[in-house]
Parts: structure tokens; C-alpha cells; sequence
């Protein structure tokens, strides 16, 4: 963390960014074409490159901004190290307001949806899979709960006016012996995600009624959803300084885990959203300087 500017009068502003990067295979080398930069980390990165330029720049702010930097991001709660520099310093959780700097297309996303990651394994009974009756196929059961989660529809959320959705997604799956052994065990990651309506509590309930005594359940990530607060002055206030609108949050981000220490914040950056963990992602140089733009009206209008 490196302390900005101090002494304003005004509220505590933490600029949180993330410095890993998510591994997607091979992306090539870091190029810019045109008015686009490309490679690994060229979405999820353009919100440290605001912070370098603001610390390189201090443009006049109404407001003590600290620039926080950590790795584990989108791991969930327990996996990102924010709550691990939050635990050590106590100014910093004293901050009246956080903006995370993820890719939105320079948009403001408010809240955070929620996220589980449940294991659901699936037991069976070994036999040669070309005689009758012979074994218990556990794959046939996974197909099972699998044909429930093809046939899961979104389901809308609404609060302060935003939509999230509601999703369940099978997003790996393990198990069987060899080709001619009936398969006694298998398992399959489910992700479900959720609006800021429904808490990890009932998001277990629904991935239990799921499984409906088919399999086990076994869960191994909880991250609570956060709240828009749409209503907040510095909230307000970014939604004035030129932003390409507003919108919920569909994926978990670190405005959860400042919810929990009841930090209000929100999620606002350069990068395009849809390119991020993508073979190749994207910023364009425009959106950088158009995300400059937006930050500095907002620090000469804070209120």
C-alpha cells in the first residue's frame, strides 16, 4: 500500500488493483495493433496503470487516496491476499470508501455477485461394463443432477434498479478406471453464482436440493455477494464524472470483501470485461485515457 495524498479534509479513498495474472495458456508476446494492447494481463492490468499515472501525475484531489496492490484476485474470499493487507493495517480499514480498479469497459459495476464452488461426487460399484446388470455406474448418476444443470435457466435479481442472474454451471469432471470397468466413482465442480439477494446459506441449500440424495455434496468455496450501494455520495458522484454507464456486477470481485469489513466500494476500470482470462485480452489506449478523464472529475467533485 502507498499512501497518495493526506491532509485533504476529505473522505479516505482506498484505489485497490491486482498484480497477478490469470493463467490461460499461451497468449503470445505483449503487443500493441493500433489502439488496442494485447496479451496476458492487458485487461485485468490497465487499472495499475492508472495508479502508476496517478502517482506519477498527483492531480488535485478532494479526498486522502491510498493505493492498495495485491495478488489473488477473482480467487474468491479466502483465496485473495486483499483480506490479508486489510487484516495488517488498521488505517486501511478505516477507509471511508474503496474503488476496485477491475476492467469494465469503463463502466461503473456496483455489488458483487456471489460465489460457491461445491464438489459434487457421485459412487457407484465396479463391474465389466459389457454384462448385464453388472455394477452400479456412478457416470450415469452424475448424468443425472448434469441434465438439471443443462436445463438451469438465469434467474433475475434485482436490486437498486440492477440486474444480476442467478447461474449454475458444471465446470470440470473426473473419474472412471478404464474402458471396460463400469465407473464406481466420479466427481464434477459446480459453480453457482448468485445476486446480492441470496447468501451463501441458501446458495448450499440450492446445490443440496441439486444433488437430491443422487451424490454428496462437498463444498469447498464460499464468497458472499456485496450490496450496490447505489445510493452512497462518492458512489453518486463517479456516476456523474462521465462513466459508459452503470450496471451490477455479475462475478465475485474485492467489493465483497470490503462489504465484509462494511466499506462501501465499487468496481470501475479500463479493459474489456469480455476479453479477461481470454487467450488474448484487450485494452484499447482510448479506454485508458478516457478512464483517466472519469477519475479526474471525480477527485474535483468528490463531495
Amino acid at each position: 500500500m502507498a499512501p497518495l495524498t493526506r491532509g485533504s479534509g476529505g473522505p479516505k479513498v482506498l484505489l485497490v488493483g491486482q498484480l497477478d495474472v490469470a493463467n490461460a495458456g499461451n497468449r503470445g508476446e505483449a503487443r500493441t495493433e493500433n489502439d488496442r494492447v494485447l496479451g496476458a494481463g492487458a485487461a485485468e492490468k490497465g487499472g495499475l496503470c492508472l495508479m502508476l499515472d496517478l502517482a506519477e501525475r498527483r492531480p488535485p484531489v478532494r479526498a486522502d487516496i491510498t493505493l492498495v496492490v495485491h495478488a489473488g484476485g477473482g480467487r474468491g474470499f479466502d483465496g485473495s491476499e486483499l483480506r490479508l493487507v486489510m487484516a495488517k493495517d488498521a488505517e486501511l480499514r478505516s477507509a471511508d470508501f474503496a474503488l476496485v480498479l477491475k476492467p469494465t469497459d469503463n463502466k461503473l459495476q456496483l455489488g458483487a455477485g456471489g460465489s460457491t464452488h461445491a464438489t459434487l461426487a457421485f459412487a457407484g460399484r465396479t463391474g465389466h461394463s459389457g454384462l448385464p446388470g453388472a455394477g452400479v455406474n456412478a457416470i450415469h448418476k452424475l448424468a443425472r443432477v448434469l441434465s438439471r444443470l443443462a436445463a438451469f435457466e438465469p434467474v433475475p435479481d434485482v436490486v437498486d434498479g440492477l440486474t444480476w442472474y442467478e447461474m449454475m454451471s458444471a465446470t470440470s469432471a473426473h473419474g472412471g478406471r478404464s474402458g471396460s470397468v463400469v465407473p464406481d466413482q466420479v466427481e464434477m465442480n459446480v459453480h453457482h453464482t448468485f445476486g446480492p439477494s441470496t447468501d451463501s446459506h441458501a446458495s448450499q441449500d440450492r446445490l443440496i436440493a441439486l444433488v437430491d440424495r443422487v451424490g454428496a455434496v462437498r463444498f469447498e468455496e464460499l464468497s458472499e455477494p456485496a450490496p450496490p450501494n447505489r445510493s452512497h455520495a462518492l458512489i453518486a458522484a463517479l456516476e456523474q464524472s462521465g462513466v459508459q454507464g452503470v450496471e451490477a456486477r455479475q462475478t465475485w470481485t474485492e467489493v465483497a470483501s470490503f462489504a465484509a469489513l462494511q466499506i462501501p466500494a465499487a468496481n470501475f476500470g479500463p479493459g474489456m470485461e469480455r476479453t479477461m482470462h481470454a487467450q488474448n485480452e484487450v485494452t484499447e489506449l482510448s479506454q485508458l485515457g478516457r478512464a483517466q478523464t472519469i477519475l479526474d472529475r471525480w477527485f474535483a467533485n468528490m463531495p
